[in-house]
């Protein structure tokens, strides 16, 4: 988060306090993992728990996900290296606008071939040009369509640097894209460019799925245990598949394939003789394949698992994982008495244990409660059957838990929001008529159902005045 967003977010809390705002009904707050945020000492959660002890830190899952990500590209060296090559290979194309254009025009000639020649069919909103972009550490997604992005743009790129090879007057340019040319045209590039697919791929599933509104907690911590599992499913079942794609990708573009027989040599960190065993398909699959995936899933187990806290085990203990297990009594009470005491009294903890009680038995009878998933369901159907007049201490936990928040998508949303609206030809635009703009742009699904006659008409009873359609 930018230096700005921070000091809004600072400024927020100072006006909540300087209004005497009930900061006492505040039960969490979530940010992104930097240390102005998150500090334990200064941080802004710091000052909040100040004032209100209850209100829990959550660290954004889907920052989360994407520290795990670059944290587990820079433990494999290979794939270290391969990011970097990435970045100058799209720095050399992007340099310009005048290579831009190259390569959107490249690229169209390319896609006038194939059709011409049938291997792809035309359609409304098909075979898009498109074009290269940057993978940025901090933003959500942006590795996975960096990849995607250069394998489709990946003969049109080529096509660019061999003609700044050819054409350019400046040394330094042509020196620049025949390594970036280079870089592209090796085998171990290539293959680790279709393994960051495979693996950035579903991540970017599970980054996407926890930038939605409506998720919980515990429905995210499942997520990130899906995609663990799809992760070392692949990596114990997907290598032949996967290098059947290289292989034909390799053919297609006429790039020279190592013998996966021989013995690797290579200079940069397998210097002794012991290791000249090593044959080319063990470096490829086991030193960079199998490797890449197990520190995703460590990354992932890392950044999620041991961070969890025993409020995380208090919604995984309000919806267990399998529909025929039973509510945890003892540990719902135990967990509900030390987090939230406030919430809760002594007389209520004691009917909130039999309120779990007569719930397990209903569950076990009715096939709605017992096909419950998320702690959002769970809320959701005790309100819909108005089952809560009889739970409402239940409800009432469900709400308190639904209260964590999973990820600051929206937030960071709203913040990059500020940017369109306040732009360079609008800089003095007033608070007031930034924050109306700033509403109807965040809340642009709400704003669509709004009609323009009956605005026109609202204005109109306001005050006499001419209106014109």
């Amino acid at each position: 988060m930018d230096t700005s967003a921070m000091s809004l977010k600072l400024n927020l809390w100072k006006t909540l306090l300087q209004y005497e705002f009930d900061t006492s009904k505040i039960r969490s707050q979530g940010y992104d993992g930097a240390s102005n945020m998150r500090g334990e000492w200064n941080g802004l959660q710091a000052l909040v728990i100040k004032e209100c002890p209850y209100a829990y830190y959550v660290h954004c899952f889907a920052h989360r996900l994407q520290l795990a990500l670059v944290a587990a590209s820079r433990e494999v060296i290979p794939v270290h290296q391969f990011f970097n090559k990435l970045g100058s290979i799209i720095n050399v194309i992007c340099a310009s606008s005048k290579r831009h254009d190259e390569l959107q025009k490249s690229k169209a000639l390319e896609i006038k071939r194939l059709l011409e020649l049938g291997e792809i069919q035309a359609g409304k909103g098909g075979n898009q040009i498109g074009t290269l972009k940057r993978a940025g550490d901090m933003r959500w997604g942006s590795h996975f369509d960096s990849v995607c992005n250069l394998l489709r743009m990946f003969n049109a790129t080529r096509v660019v640097l061999e003609g700044i090879i050819k054409d350019s007057s400046v040394y330094s340019q042509r020196a620049d894209a025949d390594e970036a040319f280079i870089y592209l045209t090796s085998f171990e590039f290539v293959f680790i460019l279709h393994l960051m697919k495979e693996i950035m791929g579903r991540a970017n599933i599970l980054s996407q799925e926890l930038q939605k509104k409506s998720q919980d907690i515990g429905n995210a911590i499942s997520l990130v245990s899906t995609i663990k599992v799809s992760l070392n499913d692949f990596g114990n079942n997907g290598w032949e598949f996967f290098f059947e794609q290289v292989k034909y990708f390799c053919a297609k573009h006429n790039i020279e394939m190592p013998d996966f027989g021989d013995m690797y040599k290579s200079g940069r960190y397998r210097p002794h003789q012991k290791d000249n065993h090593v044959t080319v398909e063990h470096f490829y699959r086991v030193d960079i394949f199998i490797c890449a995936l197990d520190k995703q899933s460590h990354e992932l187990a890392f950044r999620f698992d041991n961070n969890a806290t025993e409020l995380l085990t208090l919604s995984s203990a309000l919806v267990p994982r399998k529909q025929s297990d039973m509510l945890s009594i003892d540990q719902i009470c135990s967990l509900v008495q030390k987090y939230y005491p406030i919430d809760f009294t002594e007389q209520e903890i004691i009917r909130l244990r039999y309120e779990l009680e007569l719930f397990n038995i209903e569950k076990s009878n009715n096939q709605t409660l017992s096909g419950i998933s998320t702690i959002s369901e769970l809320c959701r159907i005790l309100v819909e059957s108005k089952k809560c007049e009889a739970y409402g201490l239940i409800e009432r936990l469900t709400r308190l838990i639904l209260t964590l928040p999973v990820s600051t998508a929206t937030t960071e949303r709203a913040f990059s929001a500020m940017k369109l609206c306040k732009n360079r030809l609008r800089n003095k635009m007033s608070d007031d008529f930034l924050a109306s703009n700033l509403v109807v742009y965040i809340e642009k699904e709400i704003a669509e159902l709004f009609d323009s006659k009956t605005v026109i008409d609202e204005f109109k009873d306001l005050k006499g005045r001419r209106a014109q359609l």
